[in-house]
């Protein structure tokens, strides 16, 4: 399959997931501000809400990564000249990857050691599937990283050799 069809459906995935979770969360809040004006409190609306603008952090930044629009300098490196925005390129793509598989291998640990705890206002919900976002976030964003890259390389490679994109 062509890295292009694979990227755009990431992106629509990530669309999907992110307008979801901007929804839910919206109602959530609703609900939230709703029930504490009428005396009636939910216990559980600050726990939920803030977990669900984190999934949204993450998920969004995933969408950033493909977009390649999160991390980066791109007005410094296109200042660059050529041969040298090549390097920085691959320089910082090895950074980003870095981080996020440390992030990954770092959120799995969070999972290993949240087992068999649960959120304090909600007790059915396990405490891990509120941190899976941590690595499922982490290994979106290398996948996106890596996708946007692939469809990168060859223009960075031809402005490196002096050829036009």
């Amino acid at each position: 399959m062509n890295v292009s069809i694979l990227r755009r459906r990431l992106e629509q995935a990530l669309e999907i997931l992110m307008i979801l979770l901007m929804a839910a969360l919206a109602i959530v809040v609703v609900l939230g501000v709703s029930f504490r004006k009428a005396g009636m409190a939910l216990v559980w609306y600050d726990e939920i809400a803030s977990v669900m603008l984190a999934w949204l952090t993450y998920y969004g930044a995933a969408f950033a990564a493909l977009k390649r629009a999160h991390i980066g300098f791109p007005k410094l490196v296109q200042s660059l000249p050529a041969k040298h925005q090549l390097a920085i390129a691959l320089l910082r793509e090895g950074i980003v990857l870095g981080f996020f598989t440390v992030l990954a291998w770092a959120g799995w640990q969070v999972l290993r050691a949240l087992e068999g705890l649960t959120l304090t206002s909600l007790p059915s919900v396990p405490a891990s599937v509120t941190q899976s976002v941590i690595p499922i976030g982490a290994v979106l964003f290398i996948v996106a990283e890596l996708l946007s890259f692939a469809e990168l390389w060859p223009r960075l490679r031809a402005a490196a050799a002096g050829r036009p994109s």
